[in-house]
């Protein structure tokens, strides 16, 4: 994990994470509101597991049911379409931001922490969500326990990493940020 992390340090530079940065912005930009759309179509007002942070085994049969033959067929195609990119369009993104912010705020000569590889934990808590849901989807109207019991565990797991990857990008701006401030006193 150390030569993984240190890799990310190494070729995170201001252009690797700016071209991060844009295509997560372009890619959010431009499949978000589309999807949104999409969903609206079949979710009808119920939302999809992937943008809730908690919902239990019961509702997620309770989507599936909502949704229909074809809305369950829609969402299993979105998570292995577009729904598969964006994940690590966001890894990408952040470890790359992570590393290059932790490593323009690092004093000269101190060790930076492998936090840039928190983000393949939201990346893993995704696609096993993706995965989890995709099975219940798929089953219905038999239930799939390992996928009931699984999607509602993951889902609010990778918005925990997502979120500490966000607040690392911060923290790694505010120390960027200072340390510049410090060397130009």
């Amino acid at each position: 994990m150390k030569k993984l992390s240190g890799f990310f340090y190494q070729i995170s530079n201001g252009w690797i994470a700016l071209a991060g940065l844009l295509l997560f912005l372009v890619f959010s930009g431009l499949t978000l509101p589309i999807q949104w759309a999409h969903t609206s179509v079949y979710a009808h007002g119920l939302g999809i597991p992937d943008t809730n942070l908690f919902y239990t085994s019961k509702a997620i049969i309770h989507m599936a049911e909502v949704y229909g033959a074809q809305g369950r067929a829609t969402y299993i195609q979105d998570r292995w379409t577009y729904d598969l990119a964006y994940p690590f369009i966001y890894t990408f993104f952040l470890i790359t931001s992570i590393s290059f912010l932790f490593k323009k705020g690092a004093k000269e000569g101190n060790r930076l922490p492998m936090f840039n590889l928190i983000p393949f934990a939201a990346l893993l808590m995704d696609l096993g969500e993706n995965a989890s849901a995709s099975a219940v989807m798929a089953a219905f109207p038999l239930p799939n326990a390992v996928g009931q019991f699984m999607a509602p565990i993951f889902t609010p797991l990778k918005w925990l990493f997502f979120s500490f990857s966000i607040l690392l990008v911060l923290i790694g701006l505010t120390r960027w940020v200072s340390s510049s401030i410090a060397r130009h006193k």
